[in-house]
């Protein structure tokens, strides 16, 4: 099997952005993340986070790994180690999935598209490498693994996002959610898909990394856009209830403890064959010990990553994500609790600077998706 990703394993920590230029110009505070020097804010976050939840922010995410899958069967081997149906998947369509470890814990989780002449994975940034060297060990010879380290990603999220993209290029209108497709703009090579991670409607936008000043430009001329940095991203994907891969999701916690059974397709359940299928398909059956869970939280003041949670005397479970929520003007958190603490409307409390907050558990999402499907009758 080849692919080029020894090379990328020997680059130093803290990498540039291809538009790193570009978005200290527009004054963007960047800070260290997976790896790369990444903007966590331009004008602050509570306002680049409603601009986003009113109109359409443009996201850099080109730290995320972007794959390319090529040769003998590559989604009959993909399915070896995730546990969603990859083979039926359509040309042009999209499915949330996770890798899977031996023990049926999440090494990370990713999109997965078919395309006419392979399968394009997107991963997380400070996954990527690990995630690569895993399939490297997994796969057969016959499926080839390609880095495209040559291409930046953007993701344009809000609810005028579909407005303002086909405002420059039409045929993006066609698109529903977890579609994809192949797009021109100035010459400009894209592949476009209709998703994204902030709850809201949106694309995620793969470019050549030599015209993505161009089209950043482009994008924000329109009066619909602006550019958003790292923080309203995680505000807005904690309110839209997302896990965040190094949080809520790690290599302990499985698919079912994560809530994401959802990623388990039927055919999947029924066969097994996966990574850690033989746990995965018992938790399916008698349940887990712990699950994720969404917290609302009594007062003003945050929960964050870390705070233990208790029942009275007895810790329950701990937060993996937490702050404020500027959709709702109140603090939120996401938590993994013992499972007979999970059920909605429980009350828990949580332990900040050895004083009690009390919380409780509650629906996710925070804030209804809004993603772009087809209607139906």
């Amino acid at each position: 099997m080849t692919d080029n990703i020894a090379d990328m394993m020997e680059r130093v920590a803290d990498r540039l952005l291809p538009l790193d230029a570009w978005h200290r110009a527009r004054g963007a505070r960047m800070v260290p993340f997976a790896g790369y020097q990444m903007p966590v804010q331009y004008e602050g976050v509570m306002a680049e986070h409603l601009w986003t939840r009113e109109n359409a922010g443009l996201f850099d995410v080109s730290h995320m790994g972007q794959v390319l899958l090529t040769g003998d069967a590559p989604d009959v081997a993909l399915e070896a180690i995730v546990p969603g149906e990859i083979q039926k998947l359509g040309v042009n369509r999209m499915r949330y999935s996770v890798l899977l470890n031996e023990e049926g814990g999440i090494l990370d989780d990713l999109m997965v598209t078919r395309r006419e002449r392979d399968l394009y994975l997107v991963v997380n940034g400070a996954c990527k490498y690990d995630d690569l060297a895993h399939m490297r060990e997994t796969f057969p010879d016959e499926v080839v693994i390609t880095l495209l380290d040559e291409r930046a990603l953007f993701a344009l999220q809000g609810p005028k996002a579909g407005e303002a993209l086909a405002s420059l290029i039409p045929d993006v209108a066609s698109l529903y959610f977890m579609q994809a497709g192949a797009f021109t703009l100035d010459g400009m090579s894209l592949w476009i898909s209709r998703s994204g991670y902030t709850g809201e409607d949106g694309f995620e936008i793969s470019v050549d990394c030599d015209h993505a000043a161009a089209l950043a430009d482009r994008l924000c001329a329109l009066d619909l856009v602006k550019p958003i940095g790292l923080g309203a991203r995680d505000s807005l994907r904690l309110e839209a209830g997302l896990p965040l891969y190094g949080h809520d999701l790690d290599e302990s916690v499985s698919p079912v403890e994560g809530d994401l059974s959802f990623a388990i397709s039927k055919r999947r359940r029924a066969e097994g064959g996966f990574a850690g299928a033989e746990r995965i398909l018992e938790e399916l059956e008698e349940g887990t010990d712990r699950k994720r869970v969404g917290l609302a939280i009594e007062g003003r003041q945050p929960v964050r990553e870390g705070a233990e949670l208790f029942a009275g005397d007895r810790m329950v479970g701990k937060v993996t994500s937490g702050g404020f929520a500027p959709t709702l003007g109140a603090p939120i958190a996401m938590a993994l609790v013992k499972s007979a603490f999970a059920p909605l409307g429980t009350a828990l409390e949580a332990e900040v600077r050895g004083k009690r907050i009390p919380v409780t558990v509650a629906a996710m999402p925070f804030v209804p998706h809004r993603y772009h499907r087809p209607k139906t009758a």
